[in-house]
């Protein structure tokens, strides 16, 4: 009986590690306001969850249990000057929405989004009113309507966002300015701000602590100084770069360009090129974009777990699974329109 149990104990463990490596790839589609989920196994569709207007950006909280998702809106013309932006909640152990966090008047076309380290808030931009919001995570889900604090960040359209290691300093990049905002979070106040480069928008802080930015406009990377923001380097990433994020153990920079099609990937430590990804699905009949009818590109993440990275390509509504030891796609899996916003969940790690 001893053996039985012990070999019963030991099989329940063994598919407790499979499902845990097996996980979701959640998949914002802005022009369906859904949220896919993907198993990271195969790319088969799991479920689907309806959210706010144009879901364009996901963060997952520390432990897992729940995903942010920013409903920036389809545009002030057809969202229209009553509309009440807002933040859907997600249960990610149940695929369900949890309702969403109502932003009001003064905080409009939510986009960047991240939780703070441990958890206890969610840090926003809100593009339309020139603010960084500090969410109350728990008086959000239990439906609190003062779980939402703003802090000014002033015009230059503050877009993304990143937070430093200990989440007590979050950077905005401003497409329209081009410059990088660091503010302290305690003080609930902008420190300064500097030039990054033409359309700064993609923003992440490396493990090293400095700060990388995509300049659309300008096709580079610049990296920053987490303190000053003085520029430490300029990365040339050719065509749009609108994206940058890290893989697991902080080796590579990945960052995605819109318009060339492809991922280039650095070395982070070095700040200098190792590999370009060709992303552009072959004989597919591109849908129209932002930036004209293209593979186009966006959101991208990289597996915990596995040596894998995820690219969102809304221009084809795929995303492209690369291997990240040979530094090439392996494979499409389908998603809904427009894809852009990547969050993980259901690995190692999140408990």
């Amino acid at each position: 009986m001893k053996r039985i149990a012990l070999f019963l104990g030991a099989s329940l463990s063994a598919v407790s590690l499979v499902a845990a490596a097996q996980g979701e790839l959640l998949v914002g589609n802005k022009s369906d306001d859904t949220v896919w989920r993907l198993s990271l196994e195969d790319g088969r569709k799991l479920g689907e969850i309806a959210t706010e207007p144009g879901p364009h950006e996901i963060a997952i909280s520390p432990d897992g249990r729940t995903a942010a998702v920013t409903g920036y809106g389809h545009g002030r013309e057809k969202d229209g000057p009553l509309h009440r932006y807002g933040i859907e909640m997600i249960d990610t152990d149940a695929g369900r929405s949890l309702g969403a966090v109502r932003l009001g008047p003064y905080h409009q076309q939510p986009h960047g989004i991240r939780f703070t380290p441990d958890g206890t808030f969610l840090i926003v931009t809100a593009e339309g009113g020139g603010s960084l919001l500090r969410i109350d995570w728990e008086m959000a889900l239990k439906g609190h309507i003062r779980a939402v604090h703003g802090i000014d960040v002033g015009p230059g359209v503050g877009h993304m966002v990143a937070l430093s290691g200990d989440g007590r300093i979050a950077y905005v990049s401003k497409i329209a300015a081009g410059t990088v905002t660091r503010v302290d979070l305690a003080e609930n106040k902008a420190t300064h701000e500097v030039a990054a480069g033409k359309g700064a928008e993609g923003i992440e802080v490396a493990p090293d602590g400095s700060v990388w930015v995509t300049n659309r406009a300008g096709d580079t990377v610049t990296v920053h100084d987490p303190d000053t923001l003085e520029k430490l380097a300029t990365l040339d990433s050719q065509g749009f770069p609108i994206r940058v994020v890290f893989t697991p153990g902080g080796r590579h920079a990945l960052v995605t360009n819109a318009t060339a099609g492809t991922l280039s990937v650095f070395d982070a430590a070095a700040r200098t090129p190792v590999a370009t990804v060709a992303l552009k699905p072959e004989g597919e009949a591109f849908l129209e974009t932002m930036l004209g009818k293209d593979a186009l590109p966006i959101g991208v993440v990289a597996d915990p777990d596995r040596p894998r990275v995820y690219v969102a390509i809304s221009g084809a509504n795929r995303i492209a699974v690369v291997d990240s030891d040979a530094w090439k796609v392996v494979d499409y899996w389908e998603t809904g329109n427009q894809p852009d916003a990547l969050g993980i969940v259901g690995v190692a790690g999140q408990d």
